[in-house]
């Protein structure tokens, strides 16, 4: 409101306590008030006034008119209102600047001592680092001092070592020298004393010659006249012993009728001793050609008696329990096993009977079961261990066919690969045919013989003609595949997982799918190949970190099991066309005969 008063723009104004105070100011209607602005130059109360020469009368007229306007006016209590807020506004914007510059000045201050306390620091810092660097060098003066004593203590150490070693040299050569020149005097001394000793007893010897040579001869008549008187006195007395001797009769039947028992005796001995042994052996032992039985000898019966009376009250199994082949050749093993086990209880004979096919098809194990099915005990042997034996294996199969003979259950002997000693026209298989002739080979009530060969177009005909029955064990299909799969799956994976201490666990996969896949996978892998891989997949489990058989370790085993299977296969092929180029040559060699020669 400066406008109304007339005052510049520039120059500050006062502000009023009041309106009243404002108002009579402005109109000088007062005693003091006409006073103040008649005569005096200075505002007494607040001396901030300076001149009033530049005063202009005209605004105190227009302020008294606006102040009698304003009094007349309805709003002019509000306008009084709104001027005293613009005030304190303005007052508080005054405040809030004064306060920012306060601000301001903190700050300055803040940052002035941070900026100090920041050079302080770096000050810090420089002396620390020259401290650093000063004791780093001083330390590094002093491992060079301590270096450069050492390598000068060192030096000086190798040279004491120098002259200690020139002075020990010298020490030993002079010591050398004085054994070598004590020996050589002590070697000569004692040539002198040797040369003197013999010089002297030769001279003695030579003195006494006569005496020695005397006395020689003496002991030597001495010893003559002894003997001589020995040999008569010896002889005297056996002469007259004989002659005591011939002329009583009765001594003489004696002594001829002692020494004929003596002998006797002697010889009776010795064959009764062979005899008892051979009886013990086939009663008791074990003939050295079994490998494997299932019949108990003394000796083991007393190791193991629950094991020999769990045998005995044990109920015979199925023969084709645990033994997956295919349908037509299952039905044909089934009707063996009931003939072979009514032959037993009937007190029949036995038929004899050959199985032949690739290895690892079941032939052994439908043996053991066949003769655990019939109650019978099993004795496996192996013909490579006869043919080496030649002309010996007649007395190991006559001590064999003994030992079969004395069961009382029967026996039912395995030869696993017979093709091995029975070859055509061979001396092997003529010691084995002699002793089966004379324990009636072709019927026997007894034992039971079970061939298996690999090859059986290389047995002796004589062999073929005792052969009761031929069984071929092939390879197995898809589907018997797929079972012997499902039957080892379950043997060493699933029962280990869900039985007892639960050693291992199964991922989770479709196993009825991943069994088809491994049948077809495994296509051309016998039995015993598919058995291994059971054992392979329960390996691979126990191997793995957690014990858990997955997917693929299960595809990872069947594919190393078909790169062996595959690899054995090219293996026989080239020994099959190596041995075929050998018979060619061997046949190319030697010449046919001539007509003469024939």
């Amino acid at each position: 409101m400066s406008w109304i008063f007339g005052l510049n723009k520039d120059q500050e104004v006062p502000q009023p306590q009041s309106f009243e105070q404002a108002v009579g100011a402005a109109g000088g209607g007062g005693s003091d008030g006409g006073k103040e602005c008649g005569g005096d130059k200075k505002d007494k109360s607040s001396g901030s006034y300076s001149n009033w020469s530049n005063f202009d009368p005209t605004g105190l007229e227009r302020a008294a008119k606006a102040a009698k306007d304003l009094d007349k006016s309805t709003n002019a209590k509000g306008a009084l209102e709104l001027a005293k807020m613009q005030e304190q506004n303005k007052q508080l914007e005054k405040q809030a600047k004064i306060k920012e510059y306060e601000g301001a000045l903190e700050q300055m201050k803040l940052d002035q001592s941070r900026v100090q306390q920041e050079e302080r620091r770096k000050t810090l810092s420089h002396e620390t680092q020259e401290h650093q660097k000063r004791a780093q060098y001083q330390d590094q003066l002093a491992r060079r001092r301590y270096d450069d004593q050492l390598s000068q203590q060192k030096r000086v150490n190798e040279e004491n070592l120098l002259k200690q070693e020139d002075s020990v040299k010298k020490q030993e050569s002079m010591r050398r020298s004085t054994i070598e020149y004590e020996a050589e005097l002590k070697h000569k001394n004692d040539m002198k004393r040797l040369e003197a000793e013999l010089s002297g007893k030769a001279q003695i010897e030579r003195e006494n010659k006569d005496i020695r040579n005397e006395q020689i001869r003496i002991q030597a008549r001495e010893h003559r006249d002894t003997v001589l008187q020995s040999i008569q006195t010896a002889g005297s007395i056996i002469g007259d012993g004989l002659r005591a001797f011939i002329s009583d009769w009765d001594k003489v039947t004696a002594s001829v009728a002692g020494l004929t028992l003596l002998a006797v005796g002697v010889y009776s001995a010795k064959q009764g001793t062979s005899v008892l042994g051979r009886y013990a052996e086939a009663r008791l032992g074990k003939p050295s050609l079994v490998r494997d039985t299932s019949r108990f000898t003394p000796v083991e019966v007393l190791k193991h008696p629950i094991k020999f009376c769990k045998k005995w009250f044990t109920r015979p199994a199925s023969a084709l329990q645990g033994v997956i082949l295919k349908p037509t050749l299952e039905e044909r093993i089934r009707e063996i096993a009931v003939t072979t086990r009514n032959t037993k209880s009937n007190r029949g004979l036995y038929r004899n009977i050959l199985m032949h096919g690739p290895p690892g098809t079941g032939k052994t194990l439908f043996a053991k079961k066949l003769a655990m099915h019939s109650g019978m005990d099993y004795a496996i042997m192996t013909g490579g261990d006869v043919a080496p034996m030649g002309r010996e294996g007649v007395s190991a199969m006559h001590k064999l066919f003994d030992w079969a003979s004395t069961s009382r259950r029967g026996v039912l002997l395995f030869v696993d690969e017979a093709d091995a000693f029975l070859r055509r026209r061979s001396s092997v298989s003529h010691s084995f045919l002699y002793p089966s002739s004379s324990h009636d080979f072709e019927s026997h009530h007894k034992f039971m013989l079970v061939l298996a060969s690999n090859q059986p177009e290389q047995f002796d005909w004589a062999i073929n003609d005792r052969l009761d029955e031929m069984v071929e064990f092939g390879l197995p299909g898809l589907e018997e595949r797929e079972r012997m799969v499902r039957f080892y799956f379950d043997q060493y994976v699933i029962k280990p997982a869900t039985e007892g201490k639960k050693t291992l666990k199964v991922g989770k996969f479709d196993f009825n799918a991943k069994c088809s896949s491994i049948a077809e996978m495994t296509e051309g892998l016998s039995g015993r190949e598919i058995a291994k891989l059971g054992v392979a997949w329960q390996a691979a489990a126990f191997a793995s970190d957690d014990g858990v058989l997955t997917s693929e370790m299960v595809d990872a085993r069947v594919m190393d099991a078909v790169k062996q299977h595959q690899q054995k296969i090219d293996w026989q092929k080239s020994e099959e066309s190596r041995l075929g180029k050998l018979e060619k040559l061997h046949d190319r060699k030697i010449p046919e005969p001539t007509t003469k020669q024939k």
